[in-house]
Formats: structure tokens, sequence, C-alpha cells
């Protein structure tokens, strides 16, 4: 009888740890996702503003970046409407 006791004591405690770890990584992801579209952001605002500097040697950067909005809309870091705009700032310069 106390056996079956400690078994369900470590159940309990198994199930708890993974809906924590579950629960820790849902959060870190949406906290990276987050930080990802503040940084696509930054990034549109800067080019606005003219501060960021832009590479001329060909259109890698662009499908780089192109590329990146794609992953981010994906991830689902970014709304549509998000990402269209962003990628009009960067197909108009």
């Amino acid at each position: 009888m106390r056996r079956r006791g400690l078994v369900r004591s470590a159940a309990r405690t198994a199930g708890r740890t993974a809906i924590i770890a579950g629960t820790a990584t849902a959060v870190s992801n949406r906290v990276a996702s987050r930080q990802s579209a503040r940084d696509v952001q930054a990034r549109g605002h800067a080019s606005e503003t003219g501060d960021q500097h832009t590479s001329h040697s060909g259109g890698n950067d662009l499908v780089d970046q192109l590329h990146q909005l794609a992953d981010l809309k994906a991830m689902g870091a970014l709304s549509e409407k998000e990402f269209a705009a962003a990628k009009s700032r960067l197909l108009k310069d």
C-alpha cells in the first residue's frame, strides 16, 4: 500500500514538472518571437530615417531580409499586415 502512494506521488511530481517545463518553453518562445518582431520593426524604422547602412553590392542582402521576414511571419511573430508593410518597405529601397 505504501509503495502505491509513492508511485502516485512520483507521477504527480513528474506531471507538475512537465507542465511547468511546457509553460516555460511556451513563454520563452513567445518572448523570442516578440523580440524578433521588435528587431524587424526597429530595422524598418531605421531604414525610413536613413540611419541604417545599406549594402549596394547586390540583391543577396535583400533576399536574406525577405527570408527573415517570411520566417517571422511563419513563426507568428508578424501579422499579415505587418509582413506586407515590412516587405513593401524593403522592396521600395
